[in-house]
């Protein structure tokens, strides 16, 4: 009886070591798809009808991103924004504001340069949610793989009107000379001004995919344009890879 006894336990034991180690394994394998839609609008409204247009053509990721509005007003907008992407089953990031991002369960939050950094950030989050920060340079590059980031925006591409703030614009000899040197498995992401004509040269970089608004606004037939030269798939990509 004594041995029955030690033998359950062991295998209960066992069991909950493995649902343990599942767990931890999952926690690391970050679903990040190699385009982004980042919302544009000017107004609730404007926004809502975008990311339901954007998610009817297939997104797989909508960034949600509204300026200069107060918390409670961005939270309101981001409640009514998840039902959208959770019919669809897209994945929601949040703009900047990460306690919305906790509060809502999205599946995580773009950061700033001037927003709270990424390692305070990731001690207010769940487990399962990412983080991704923008970058200008190598070093912001390397500070950001250094706070374990999920994914790199770096950017801008070419000018946009969609920023107020630009750093220097880098173009493909800039993306080229960054990744050259930039030895890490950590996605980067393309953004600034980026169209359908740029992507076969700008995944030649080393960039991994594309983070696009005013092209996918202007038509949102587009997404299955970028992902078809995107080689997009619908396949969870494990985290700091692309398939």
């Amino acid at each position: 009886m004594i041995r029955y006894t030690q033998v359950f336990i062991i295998i209960v034991f066992l069991h909950f070591t493995y649902l343990s180690l599942v767990e931890t394994i999952s926690l690391k394998h970050m679903i990040i798809p190699k385009l982004h839609y980042i919302t544009q609008g000017d107004s609730p409204k404007q926004i809502l009808e975008n990311v339901q247009k954007a998610c009817t053509s297939g997104a797989e990721l909508v960034q949600l991103r509204y300026k200069n509005v107060s918390e409670k007003k961005f939270l309101k907008l981001a409640e009514e924004v998840i039902k959208i992407t959770s019919h669809f089953q897209t994945r929601l990031i949040i703009n900047d504001h990460y306690k919305v991002a906790k509060t809502i369960k999205a599946d995580g939050v773009h950061l700033g340069p001037s927003d709270v950094s990424p390692t305070i950030t990731r001690k207010h989050l769940y487990t399962w949610q990412s983080i991704g920060g923008t970058a200008n340079t190598l070093q912001d590059c390397e500070a950001l793989i250094a706070q374990d980031v999920d994914y790199i925006s770096l950017g801008p591409f070419r000018f946009t009107d969609t920023k107020s703030e630009l750093g220097p614009i880098l173009g493909l000899e800039g993306y080229r000379a960054i990744m050259d040197v930039l030895n890490t498995t950590t996605p980067v992401i393309g953004v600034g001004g980026i169209n359908t004509a740029d992507i076969e040269a700008i995944l030649k970089t080393g960039i991994s995919g594309v983070a696009v608004s005013t092209e996918i606004t202007k038509n949102f037939d587009s997404i299955k344009t970028f992902n078809q030269l995107l080689k997009a798939s619908v396949i969870a990509e494990q985290r700091h890879t692309f398939e």
